[in-house]
């Protein structure tokens, strides 16, 4: 029979196979991760949606993936983005406490 630490861990690592998305760019950066077929690099499409704005790299990602003669297409969307040049960061707003 199992302890309760066993019991604990099983429960943990059940748990980090799950995905866990609280904000909107978060959903954004995983669905542009999924676009792509890059799932190894959702953390840095989180970032960028966090940075950059939502829409364009949502559209980006599937203008990427629709391209047929790309192989590498997590590479040649940072290409693409990299040619954009830099964009102008997003504000932040944060709620009153």
């Amino acid at each position: 029979m199992p302890t309760k630490s066993e019991k604990y861990i099983k429960t943990l690592r059940q748990r980090a196979k799950e995905s866990h998305i609280y904000r909107k760019y978060q959903m954004t950066g995983l669905m542009v991760a999924e676009i792509l077929g890059d799932k190894s690099h959702t953390s840095l499409y989180i970032k960028l949606a966090k940075e950059k704005d939502e829409g364009k790299l949502l559209q980006l990602a599937k203008n990427v993936a629709e391209r047929k003669d790309v192989k590498n297409k997590g590479a040649y969307f940072m290409y693409c983005l990299a040619r954009q040049g830099p964009a102008p960061k997003k504000r932040i707003v944060k709620k009153n406490e």
